[in-house]
C-alpha cells in the first residue's frame, strides 16, 4: 500500500500528485488490473510464452 505524508505548507493537489506518481512507480495499478479477473494457470503460461516470443522477435 502506498502512503504519503502531507506537509504543513503542501497543497492537497501536490500531495495527490505525489501519491499517484508513487502508485504508478510501485506498480499497484498494473497489479490490480492483472488480478481483476481470475486467470487459469494454463492461460497465464500461454500469455507469458507469447510475450517472450514477441520480445525475442522484436530484438532482431
Amino acid at each position: 500500500m502506498s502512503e504519503i505524508r502531507v506537509g504543513e505548507n503542501e497543497s492537497l493537489d501536490n500531495a495527490l500528485k505525489r501519491f499517484k506518481r508513487q502508485c504508478a512507480t510501485s506498480g499497484v495499478l498494473k497489479e490490480y488490473r492483472k488480478r481483476e479477473h481470475y486467470e487459469k494457470p494454463s492461460v497465464r503460461r500461454k500469455k507469458k510464452s507469447e510475450e517472450a516470443r514477441r520480445k525475442k522477435h522484436s530484438r532482431y
